[in-house]
């Protein structure tokens, strides 16, 4: 099994960060909730205070195989002002290990350079930031070790492309049919 970084900033969407948590634990997967700031509790962007497993310092990333970004507003703009967190973010991409973002969060592998050349998806209002990508409008898209989600409503489908990326699509169809969720 893979291990997990879920990482989350004060004002981060909830249903975006956990759905993803619930589903790749339901999975069997290792899955961290990684608070960016000192504390861990944080509190979402409709005011949800959820206890982190640790913060970021005591993240071993060596250890881990995928980071995944939430979206969420201000959650997106405290992950990007996370200087420690974006060298994992570029680092990750440059080594070729997964890195995920829904909603928002994708504007964040934008700016870096990470899309150019990959297809992608975020929230509408974000798609002008995915720099060098070719916008799709679907709910989760995987380019190589890159994987977008579109936003809230396509949760449970990013969460899905993530577990189909590491355990394949037998798996993911299987995990869709648990949670009685059609793709």
């Amino acid at each position: 099994m893979s291990k997990i970084a879920v990482f989350f900033g004060t004002g981060y969407e909830e249903i975006e960060a956990l759905t993803v948590v619930d589903i790749l634990r339901r999975a069997g997967e290792t899955v961290e909730m990684v608070s960016v700031t000192d504390e861990k509790s944080v509190t979402s962007s409709h005011n949800v205070t959820v206890e982190m497993d640790k913060t970021l310092a005591a993240v071993d990333f060596d250890s881990v195989d995928v980071l995944v970004l939430p979206g969420g507003m201000p959650g997106t703009k405290n992950l990007e002002a996370c200087e420690a967190l974006m060298a994992q973010v570029d680092e990750f991409v440059a080594k070729g290990k997964i890195v995920a973002a829904i909603c928002a969060a994708p504007s964040i592998l934008g700016h870096r350079g990470h899309l150019k050349g990959k297809k992608a998806c975020s929230y509408p209002s974000m798609e002008s930031h995915l720099e060098g990508a070719e916008v799709l409008q679907e709910a989760a898209v995987t380019d190589g070790n890159i994987i977008t989600g579109r936003g809230m409503g396509a949760a449970i489908a990013f969460g899905l492309a993530i577990l189909e990326k590491l355990q394949g699509k037998d798996a993911a169809d299987k995990m869709a049919d648990t949670v009685v969720y059609q793709r």
